[in-house]
């Protein structure tokens, strides 16, 4: 059985620390963290608000990325291999239809790319206030740094309209309050996630 969790949310919302927790307690979880499709910075356009548009899905190789997703679909096991993830050696000679796979999917962007909408069985999205973003945001320390003015001009605008577009895609997703504990928050997924799988089998 294969399973694609999507964990998405706000810009230092703590997509990340989840993921990484669950990645070391779910068997054969793979991921793909949608950070690696940015495009270069000299590919990046100014927009009329004058910062280089890092937070929209032009700035991404979507394409690069549903091929990726559709690779670890096509052969799991093999995706596994080639990512230096350990495959269950159970996996390898069980039945087919009994193996678990699981791929999550993290990132800023991922349900508002209509050829992804599909491929989730399961999503999830951080949300945290204003304040509490631009502080943690403050404490990153970024390949290219942000300049000046880039949170407020750009960054929490489209993260306001691209939150709204989500809403309107009417898409099964569970909220998450990023202010709870990382603890808390990873309890409550792993938990959701382990009672979905057994009532799959």
């Amino acid at each position: 059985m294969k399973y694609v969790i999507g964990i998405g949310g706000v810009t230092n919302g703590g997509k990340t620390t989840l993921t990484n927790r669950l990645i070391k307690s779910l068997p054969n979880c793979c991921v793909v963290h949608q950070d690696d499709f940015f495009k270069k910075p000299d590919q990046i356009e100014v927009g009329e608000d004058g910062f280089r548009q890092w937070d929209v899905i032009t700035a991404l190789d979507m394409d690069a990325m549903v091929n990726t997703i559709r690779g670890w679909s096509e052969n799991p096991v093999k995706f596994a291999h080639s990512h230096g993830v350990n495959v269950s050696p159970s996996t390898e000679v069980a039945d087919p239809e009994q193996q678990i796979h699981i791929l999550i999917v993290e990132g800023f962007l991922l349900y508002n790319y209509k050829p992804l909408m599909d491929v989730y069985n399961k999503c999830y999205y951080i949300s945290i206030p204003y304040e509490e973003c631009k502080r943690r945001r403050s404490t990153r320390h970024y390949t290219v740094p942000d300049p000046p003015g880039l949170f407020e001009g750009h960054v929490w605008p489209m993260y306001l309209k691209h939150r709204n577009e989500m809403v309107e895609s009417c898409l099964d997703i569970a909220y998450l309050d990023g202010l709870k504990s990382e603890e808390g928050i990873y309890i409550q997924v792993y938990e959701d996630i382990q009672n979905t799988l057994l009532n799959r089998l």
